[in-house]
């Protein structure tokens, strides 16, 4: 993978990490399923102007939406709304990686080499110190709907891969459209109709401005991103940059809310760049930090 395809991994890890803060500050005016409604019909808006056919066979687009919004973030909010807690959801939703590398495995024969499972063992560490500061909340079975949201993104990322689409734009838009309209069902079944009502008539300028984060920057802009790299690269190369966003979560509401971050943390986050950075520095560059061929090829 060229540097600047690596950068472009590193940008989506932040705007999905700094997208944690922004849903923080949504969730004020927004109850979370219908908050997540709204992300993906505005995410869907730029099909107004994209035209031509679809990028993708029509079933891929609606498998990928399914798994991808209904499922994935179905799952992900009512396990929040369970009992399980927000910073500790963003790190085992990080589990998708491993579920993606083990499936790109059987399905598509993707074997990582020895050198992406060190780096990917060494970037789990750093997650586990992160999460051993964590509660688990008042709900193990919030925590399961939360692993299962993982398994469900894990699959949208194989579908993805498998779409056959070169143009993650207009894909993601596509797809975008999918979830509208079951998450508007399940805000109703799960928030209630006044909760959404109430939403709508106390909307303030903050709101507007994290719905449009998340919808903008989060979903169109960091899913394109993402699904051009998977298009691109072995699942079991791209989705390791995953482990990244909880470490940008952290840092980034260190920077912008004044959260503490702890020596552990510190420790940590090192722990998860460092296992990035042997999963994906070509291995020219290694041999030319001095690290040996030999170990640069495991």
């Amino acid at each position: 993978m060229p540097l600047s395809h690596i950068f472009l991994a590193l940008l989506v890890t932040l705007i999905w990490g700094v997208n944690f803060v922004v849903i923080k500050v949504g969730l004020e005016d927004f109850p979370p399923l219908l908050f997540c409604a709204l992300r993906f019909a505005l995410a869907a808006l730029p099909l107004l102007f994209l035209r031509g056919p679809l990028p993708a066979p029509g079933w891929r687009i609606l498998q990928i939406g399914v798994l991808l919004g209904v499922v994935k973030f179905g799952l992900l909010f009512v396990g929040m709304h369970l009992g399980m807690p927000a910073g500790l959801s963003s790190l085992v939703l990080q589990s998708q990686v491993f579920f993606t590398v083990l499936i790109a495995a059987l399905v598509l024969g993707e074997r990582p080499t020895l050198r992406a499972l060190t780096g990917l063992a060494l970037a789990a560490t750093g997650l586990l110190l992160i999460g051993s500061e964590r509660s688990l909340g008042d709900s193990l079975v919030g925590f399961l709907l939360v692993v299962a949201a993982a398994l469900a993104w894990a699959f949208s990322n194989i579908a993805t891969k498998r779409s056959g689409a070169s143009d993650m734009l207009r894909l993601i838009c596509w797809v975008s459209l999918v979830p509208v309209l079951p998450l508007l069902g399940l805000s109703y079944v799960f928030e209630g109709p006044q909760a959404m009502s109430a939403a709508v008539e106390h909307l303030s300028w903050r709101g507007v401005g994290a719905l449009l984060y998340i919808a903008f920057l989060a979903t169109t802009v960091g899913f394109a991103l993402w699904s051009f790299l998977l298009r691109r690269y072995p699942a079991s190369l791209v989705t390791p940059f995953a482990l990244a966003v909880p470490v940008s979560g952290l840092l980034s509401g260190w920077l912008l809310l004044g959260e503490a971050l702890t020596p552990l943390g510190w420790l940590a986050c090192a722990l998860v760049f460092g296992g990035l950075l042997i999963t994906v520095l070509p291995v020219a560059a290694l041999r030319r930090k001095g690290i040996p061929a030999q170990s640069a090829r495991l």
